[in-house]
């Protein structure tokens, strides 16, 4: 048969569908949605970390000209606590945060009353009248102090989660060597340029309920809410606006999401909130706060036998949508790249404290995992005198082994890793940054007095939860194509994937499909952004749809041109012969027009040219990688600059490679930030001391130097027909254990970084300890 002469998308760097309203000011995001007659909502929120309710005096507040109501949890008794996304889970659910603060507070931030005005200042103005009376409680703020009292009969210790193979115990017993560490993450999260906002609206004429401006998961959102409220999900409807960053935290559904829809009702008109940035970084999902108390049983050429993890997991005040899944993750995924074949035990103290509740932020559960591995064995090298990198090369699961199933759960599922050679990845990281001659540079810096060093870390990904995604593709007359998802766009590039795998299956031009999305009127279900999802589940979903609508466009063509089907060709929309490109043709949009429900040649088949497709995963992919930074510490300072930093990454297949790097430099921006700069801490009393961007810092582009990627397609995952594997956390997870690795080279002290992020103050510590 002769070869389609068909446009190839996949695998092409084509400019983005999205960006054009995006780059012109004709962006909608979530501040741009207005309806008429909207009020608007502002949050009084507790200013004590941890009391209990004394009174609320709404009185002055709700004389003000403009304010139409204020409500606090007594107008609103009907209403239950914030559900879990998954479902009903009973043991967590007396820690579930109410939509307003019933009897205590328990985080400064924690919303106690709701203002809604005729105008946003209004609004703000009458928030400062409600007198709140707080009787302070002491609060607590270390995960490893003793749990308190979180209500009768329950205490601060959530959850006690478990994980593990083997024993432990003897295997530990006849060790060659024990190396332990103890570790701490700490606590940070995504800041989206775009803070939060939500605008809900009740359409009478219908009975519909509309939630706009939440993205990441509409639909899981439209099931929450509707199960929340006791209404029929056929009657809520999410609408996701353009995003200006998502990263785990967006999206969930927060207290304000819930209220504004249940104003929207109860006032009769559209209610909309808008987020300022104190309020975001108090009240949107924190993550990453972790101690971790490791050891690992090892033999004398520093294979790893065994590990043993005791974790204490700082989730903040509430149990939110995630409930337990960071925590869970953390205890599966520890081993990342590496065999540990004797026996594993990870044991996690999931406990409340009296912070912003916590959750998931980019690579959730693999940052923290990867800089305590990671550590781990740059500690079994010095401790035995081995290289770092021979430790790395004994204990990574080879290639023949591969696929490496594991009895541990991630998100649900066992792991199984899928496919990939991480000896090969680490090999050709090395040779690209010419390790010898690098290594053999800095150790001449060094005794020219500079304190410069390399640091490298390994990492295994987690992408494409399943188990099934849909999608929807019909073409119209013009032969234009729509693409309907129930996917998310937050910023990933989803439009451009979605558009260049149809467009190729199908035999169309890219820029001809339309891609919705985040609309739940449009298809029934969907899956949204979170966990590397989309490419995976979603393209695969389009694959399949492209397939079926394609078959029908063939078969159609074949009975009008009078040809057989298999001698037919799609090319750029036109159905063509394969061995007469030239002769009679017929596009797509003319099919289209033969099969509309009045023509004449529709016979038997179902109307429209439109398919629906669906793809099945029974496990998620495993894309890997590798870390290396090269950097520079000011001892006077205790200052940290990068100047170097490489990301080797295998993404088994590139539907558009530019977005992948786009994702990794992204990711690596963010990780820099958890491992040298952003923190939010608290004083003594649980007052946060980081709640503007002059106290939580940043990386700024002076900070972030330009990143090297080395991505490779080597081995394509074999569980999906397209062999594509998720690159949407790989920029992040490794960051925090590369670095600290390096600065542990360029101080001279290894094992010294103990403890992210590294901020002067701490390194300036350990340097005058040294001296």
């Amino acid at each position: 048969m002769t070869e389609s002469r068909a446009t190839k998308w996949i695998g092409m760097p084509v400019e983005r569908l999205e960006d054009p309203p995006l780059v012109t000011g004709r962006g909608r995001f979530a501040g741009d949605i207005n309806f008429p007659r909207q009020l608007h909502m502002r949050m009084v929120r507790s200013n004590h970390a941890h009391g209990r309710i004394v009174s609320i005096d709404a009185s002055e507040a709700r004389a003000i000209p403009g304010v139409v109501a204020v409500w606090t949890a007594h107008d609103i008794a009907d209403i239950g606590p914030i559900d879990f996304r998954e479902g009903s889970i009973e043991k967590l659910a007396p820690y579930r945060q109410p939509v307003l603060a019933t009897e205590k507070v328990r985080y400064v931030g924690d919303p106690v009353a709701a203002v809604f005005a005729e105008d946003p200042y209004i609004a703000e103005d009458a928030a400062e009248l409600v007198a709140v009376e707080i009787e302070p409680l002491p609060p607590l703020l270390d995960a490893r102090a003793e749990p308190g009292e979180f209500s009768p009969g329950k205490n601060t210790e959530a959850a006690y989660l478990t994980q593990g193979y083997g024993d432990v115990e003897s295997v530990f017993a006849t060790a060659h060597t024990i190396v332990e560490l103890d570790l701490t993450s700490g606590r940070h999260s995504g800041v989206p340029l775009e803070t939060r906002g939500a605008l809900g609206r009740y359409d009478a004429s219908r009975d519909v309920l509309e939630l706009h401006g939440a993205s990441k998961v509409p639909h899981r959102n439209k099931e929450l809410i509707a199960r929340m409220l006791g209404r029929p999900p056929s009657s809520v409807s999410c609408f996701e606006s353009h995003v200006g960053g998502g990263f785990g935290i967006r999206g969930e559904i927060y207290p304000e999401d819930i209220l504004v829809c249940v104003a929207a009702m109860r006032l009769d008109r559209p209610v909309k909130w808008i987020e300022d940035r104190r309020e975001h970084l108090i009240a949107a999902n924190h993550s990453r706060n972790q101690h971790h108390k490791v050891r690992a049983a090892c033999t004398e050429q520093g294979e790893i036998l065994a590990l043993d993890d005791v974790i204490h997991h700082d989730n903040g005040a509430y149990v939110r949508t995630h409930a337990t899944r960071v925590a869970m993750m953390t205890c599966g995924v520890l081993p990342g790249p590496y065999r540990v074949p004797g026996a594993y035990r990870a044991v996690c103290h999931f406990r409340l404290t009296n912070k912003t509740p916590a959750a998931t932020y980019r690579a959730p559960g693999r940052f923290e995992t990867t800089f305590v591995r990671e550590r781990l064995v740059d500690a079994i090298a010095h401790k035995l005198s081995l290289d770092p990198m021979d430790v790395r090369r004994i204990n990574a699961v080879r290639v023949d082994e591969m696929p490496f199933k594991r009895p541990l759960e991630a998100l649900g599922e066992e792991i199984h890793f899928d496919s990939g050679d991480y000896h090969k990845l680490l090999d050709k990281l090395l040779d690209f940054v010419k390790w010898d001659e690098l290594n053999a540079e800095l150790a001449k810096r060094r005794e020219n007095g500079e304190m410069v060093g390399a640091g490298l870390a390994m990492f295994v990904e987690k992408a494409g939860l399943g188990p099934v995604d849909g999608v929807r593709i019909q073409v119209d007359t013009s032969g234009y194509v729509e693409v309907i998802t129930g996917g998310s766009s937050i910023g990933q590039g989803f439009e451009t994937v979605m558009a260049q795998v149809a467009a190729e299956t199908l035999g169309a031009d890219y820029k001809k499909m339309r891609v919705i999305r985040g609309n739940t009127e449009r298809i029934e279900h969907g899956i949204g952004a979170h966990a590397s999802r989309a490419t995976v589940m979603t393209a695969s979903a389009t694959r399949e749809a492209a397939l079926k609508v394609r078959e029908k466009a063939l078969s159609v063509a074949a009975e009008l041109l009078q040809a057989p089907a298999d001698a037919l060709d799609i090319v750029d929309g036109e159905v063509v012969r394969r061995d007469n490109p030239g002769g009679p043709s017929i596009s797509l949009g003319k099919i289209a027009a033969a099969l509309s429900n009045t023509s004449k040649s529709l016979g038997e088949r179902d109307p429209g040219l439109s398919a629906d497709g669906f793809f099945h995963a029974e496990h998620q992919v495993y894309p890997y990688g590798n870390h290396l930074a090269v950097v520079k510490v000011d001892p006077a300072t205790g200052g940290v600059a990068v100047e170097r930093y490489i990301v080797a990454y295998d993404i088994g297949r590139a539907i558009n490679p530019m977005l992948v790097k786009g994702q990794i430099a992204g990711g690596f921006a963010q990780g820099l930030g958890g491992a040298l700069y952003e923190e939010f801490t608290y004083n003594a009393n649980g007052d946060p001391l980081a709640v503007t961007f002059a106290d939580y810092l940043l990386p700024t582009v002076k900070e972030i130097c330009d990143i090297e990627i080395l991505l490779t397609e080597d081995h394509p995952s074999p569980l999906n027909p397209l062999g594509i594997k998720g690159a949407g956390e790989s920029g992040v997870n490794g960051v925090g254990g590369a670095i600290a690795s390096a600065i542990d080279n360029a101080i001279g002290i290894p094992g010294a970084i103990t403890q992210l992020p590294v901020t002067p103050q701490r390194l300036k510590a350990i340097l005058d300890g040294k001296r």
